[in-house]
Protein backbone atom coordinates (compact mmCIF):
# COMPACT_ATOMS: atom_id res chain seq x y z
CA UNK A 1 0.00 0.00 0.00
CA UNK A 2 2.84 2.36 0.81
CA UNK A 3 4.40 1.71 -2.62
CA UNK A 4 1.13 2.47 -4.43
CA UNK A 5 0.69 5.78 -2.58
CA UNK A 6 4.25 6.82 -3.33
CA UNK A 7 3.81 5.96 -7.03
CA UNK A 8 0.57 7.98 -7.16
CA UNK A 9 2.26 10.97 -5.54
CA UNK A 10 5.12 10.74 -8.06
CA UNK A 11 2.69 10.68 -11.00
CA UNK A 12 0.84 13.72 -9.66
CA UNK A 13 4.11 15.61 -9.25
CA UNK A 14 5.15 14.71 -12.79
CA UNK A 15 1.84 15.95 -14.21
CA UNK A 16 2.15 19.22 -12.24
CA UNK A 17 5.72 19.77 -13.45
CA UNK A 18 4.65 19.18 -17.07
CA UNK A 19 1.86 21.74 -16.71
CA UNK A 20 4.30 24.35 -15.42
CA UNK A 21 6.71 23.68 -18.31
CA UNK A 22 3.92 24.02 -20.89
CA UNK A 23 2.78 27.34 -19.42
CA UNK A 24 6.32 28.71 -19.48
CA UNK A 25 6.75 27.73 -23.13
CA UNK A 26 3.45 29.38 -24.07
CA UNK A 27 4.56 32.72 -22.58
CA UNK A 28 8.01 32.72 -24.29
CA UNK A 29 8.50 35.25 -27.19
CA UNK A 30 8.13 33.84 -30.71
CA UNK A 31 10.98 34.24 -33.19
CA UNK A 32 10.01 35.97 -36.41
CA UNK A 33 11.88 34.92 -39.55
CA UNK A 34 12.43 36.81 -42.78
CA UNK A 35 10.05 34.41 -44.54
CA UNK A 36 7.06 35.63 -42.55
CA UNK A 37 4.78 38.09 -44.28
CA UNK A 38 4.01 41.58 -43.06
CA UNK A 39 0.32 40.72 -42.80
CA UNK A 40 0.83 39.80 -39.13
CA UNK A 41 1.95 43.36 -38.37
CA UNK A 42 -0.52 45.98 -37.24
CA UNK A 43 1.32 48.81 -39.05
CA UNK A 44 -0.78 50.61 -41.65
CA UNK A 45 0.51 51.38 -45.14
CA UNK A 46 0.08 54.90 -46.50
CA UNK A 47 -1.92 55.09 -49.73
CA UNK A 48 -0.06 55.85 -52.92
CA UNK A 49 -0.40 59.31 -54.39
CA UNK A 50 -0.12 60.28 -58.04
CA UNK A 51 2.77 62.54 -59.05
CA UNK A 52 1.40 63.44 -62.48
CA UNK A 53 0.48 67.03 -63.24
CA UNK A 54 -3.22 67.87 -63.50
CA UNK A 55 -4.61 67.94 -67.02
CA UNK A 56 -5.55 71.61 -66.83
CA UNK A 57 -4.51 74.18 -64.25
CA UNK A 58 -6.38 77.51 -64.06
CA UNK A 59 -4.54 80.74 -63.40
CA UNK A 60 -5.81 82.71 -60.44
CA UNK A 61 -8.38 85.07 -61.98
CA UNK A 62 -7.44 88.75 -61.90
CA UNK A 63 -10.76 90.19 -62.95
CA UNK A 64 -14.20 89.53 -64.39
CA UNK A 65 -12.80 88.38 -67.74
CA UNK A 66 -12.21 84.85 -66.38
CA UNK A 67 -9.23 82.52 -66.19
CA UNK A 68 -6.25 81.69 -68.37
CA UNK A 69 -5.75 77.92 -68.58
CA UNK A 70 -2.96 75.64 -69.74
CA UNK A 71 -2.25 71.93 -69.96
CA UNK A 72 0.96 70.63 -68.36
CA UNK A 73 2.77 67.43 -69.40
CA UNK A 74 1.32 64.49 -67.48
CA UNK A 75 4.70 63.25 -66.17
CA UNK A 76 5.74 66.63 -64.74
CA UNK A 77 5.21 66.42 -60.98
CA UNK A 78 2.79 69.12 -59.82
CA UNK A 79 3.38 70.84 -56.49
CA UNK A 80 0.82 72.93 -54.55
CA UNK A 81 0.47 76.60 -55.36
CA UNK A 82 1.84 78.99 -52.77
CA UNK A 83 2.91 82.57 -52.32
CA UNK A 84 3.28 84.23 -55.71
CA UNK A 85 3.29 80.88 -57.49
CA UNK A 86 0.16 79.70 -59.24
CA UNK A 87 1.85 76.35 -59.84
CA UNK A 88 5.20 74.55 -59.68
CA UNK A 89 6.18 71.54 -61.78
CA UNK A 90 9.20 69.31 -61.27
CA UNK A 91 10.71 68.03 -64.53
CA UNK A 92 12.50 64.65 -64.61
CA UNK A 93 16.26 64.76 -65.13
CA UNK A 94 17.60 63.75 -68.52
CA UNK A 95 20.28 61.07 -68.87
CA UNK A 96 23.60 62.50 -67.73
CA UNK A 97 22.11 65.16 -65.44
CA UNK A 98 22.27 64.71 -61.67
CA UNK A 99 19.12 66.76 -61.03
CA UNK A 100 15.90 67.63 -62.80
CA UNK A 101 14.38 70.95 -63.77
CA UNK A 102 11.61 73.15 -62.42
CA UNK A 103 8.84 75.06 -64.15
CA UNK A 104 7.56 77.86 -61.93
CA UNK A 105 4.35 79.66 -62.85
CA UNK A 106 3.67 83.17 -61.53
CA UNK A 107 0.64 85.41 -61.89
CA UNK A 108 0.48 89.19 -62.10
CA UNK A 109 3.86 89.83 -60.44
CA UNK A 110 4.13 93.31 -61.93
CA UNK A 111 7.08 95.18 -63.39
CA UNK A 112 6.17 94.87 -67.04
CA UNK A 113 6.98 92.20 -69.61
CA UNK A 114 10.38 93.38 -70.83
CA UNK A 115 11.54 94.30 -67.33
CA UNK A 116 10.87 90.74 -66.16
CA UNK A 117 12.57 89.26 -69.23
CA UNK A 118 15.61 91.42 -68.52
CA UNK A 119 15.57 90.37 -64.85
CA UNK A 120 15.49 86.69 -65.79
CA UNK A 121 18.38 87.15 -68.21
CA UNK A 122 20.30 88.96 -65.47
CA UNK A 123 20.11 85.81 -63.32
CA UNK A 124 22.60 84.17 -65.70
CA UNK A 125 26.33 84.83 -66.00
CA UNK A 126 28.46 83.72 -68.95
CA UNK A 127 31.68 81.71 -68.43
CA UNK A 128 33.62 84.16 -70.63
CA UNK A 129 32.33 87.20 -68.76
CA UNK A 130 30.25 88.49 -71.68
CA UNK A 131 26.75 89.91 -71.27
CA UNK A 132 23.98 87.32 -71.11
CA UNK A 133 21.61 89.75 -72.86
CA UNK A 134 23.74 89.53 -76.00
CA UNK A 135 23.36 85.73 -76.12
CA UNK A 136 19.77 85.38 -75.00
CA UNK A 137 17.18 84.54 -77.66
CA UNK A 138 13.93 86.48 -77.45
CA UNK A 139 10.73 86.13 -79.44
CA UNK A 140 7.07 87.09 -79.54
CA UNK A 141 4.01 85.36 -80.98
CA UNK A 142 0.26 85.18 -80.63
CA UNK A 143 -1.26 81.94 -79.29
CA UNK A 144 -5.04 81.55 -79.11
CA UNK A 145 -5.42 85.31 -79.08
CA UNK A 146 -2.87 85.81 -76.27
CA UNK A 147 0.46 87.62 -76.65
CA UNK A 148 3.37 85.37 -75.69
CA UNK A 149 6.88 86.74 -75.19
CA UNK A 150 9.63 84.11 -74.91
CA UNK A 151 13.28 84.01 -73.85
CA UNK A 152 15.97 81.31 -74.02
CA UNK A 153 19.28 81.75 -72.17
CA UNK A 154 22.08 79.52 -70.87
CA UNK A 155 25.01 80.00 -68.47
CA UNK A 156 25.58 79.96 -64.72
CA UNK A 157 22.23 80.39 -63.02
CA UNK A 158 21.97 82.25 -59.72
CA UNK A 159 18.27 82.96 -59.49
CA UNK A 160 17.35 80.46 -56.78
CA UNK A 161 14.64 77.83 -56.89
CA UNK A 162 11.96 76.29 -54.68
CA UNK A 163 13.83 76.85 -51.41
CA UNK A 164 12.47 80.30 -50.63
CA UNK A 165 14.45 82.38 -48.17
CA UNK A 166 17.74 80.68 -48.92
CA UNK A 167 20.66 82.34 -50.66
CA UNK A 168 20.81 81.22 -54.32
CA UNK A 169 23.64 78.84 -55.21
CA UNK A 170 25.33 79.47 -58.59
CA UNK A 171 24.68 76.54 -60.92
CA UNK A 172 26.84 76.33 -64.04
CA UNK A 173 25.60 74.66 -67.20
CA UNK A 174 22.00 75.74 -66.66
CA UNK A 175 19.38 76.86 -69.16
CA UNK A 176 16.12 78.75 -68.89
CA UNK A 177 13.10 78.79 -71.15
CA UNK A 178 10.79 81.61 -70.13
CA UNK A 179 7.45 82.81 -71.43
CA UNK A 180 5.14 85.64 -70.44
CA UNK A 181 1.52 85.27 -71.55
CA UNK A 182 -0.71 88.33 -71.42
CA UNK A 183 -4.00 89.84 -72.41
CA UNK A 184 -5.43 93.25 -71.42
CA UNK A 185 -6.60 91.99 -68.02
CA UNK A 186 -3.99 89.49 -66.80
CA UNK A 187 -0.41 88.21 -67.13
CA UNK A 188 1.01 84.74 -66.43
CA UNK A 189 4.73 83.90 -66.27
CA UNK A 190 6.27 80.49 -67.08
CA UNK A 191 9.90 79.95 -66.08
CA UNK A 192 11.50 76.58 -66.84
CA UNK A 193 15.04 76.23 -65.43
CA UNK A 194 17.43 73.33 -64.95
CA UNK A 195 20.54 71.58 -66.30
CA UNK A 196 20.99 72.15 -70.04
CA UNK A 197 20.37 68.53 -71.07
CA UNK A 198 17.19 68.30 -69.02
CA UNK A 199 15.81 71.53 -70.45
CA UNK A 200 16.69 70.45 -73.99
CA UNK A 201 14.81 67.19 -73.42
CA UNK A 202 11.78 69.12 -72.09
CA UNK A 203 11.85 71.88 -74.71
CA UNK A 204 9.15 70.42 -76.96
CA UNK A 205 6.93 69.72 -73.95
CA UNK A 206 7.33 73.33 -72.86
CA UNK A 207 6.32 74.50 -76.34
CA UNK A 208 3.29 72.22 -76.25
CA UNK A 209 2.32 73.69 -72.87
CA UNK A 210 2.49 77.19 -74.35
CA UNK A 211 0.38 76.14 -77.35
CA UNK A 212 -2.32 75.02 -74.90
CA UNK A 213 -2.64 78.40 -73.19
CA UNK A 214 -6.07 79.93 -73.69
CA UNK A 215 -8.87 81.89 -72.04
Amino acid sequence: MKFICTFANWCAAAVFASALLFAACADAPKEITSNQTASSSTAATAPETSSSAPASVPMRPSGPTGEIKWTAPSHWEAKPAGGMRAATYLVPAAAGDSEGGECAVFVNIGGGTQANIDRWIGQFQQPDGSASAAKAKQGKETINGLTVTTVDVTGTFSGGGMAMGQAPTPKPGYRMLGAIVEDPSSVVFFKLTGPAKTIAAAQNEFKTLLKSVKK
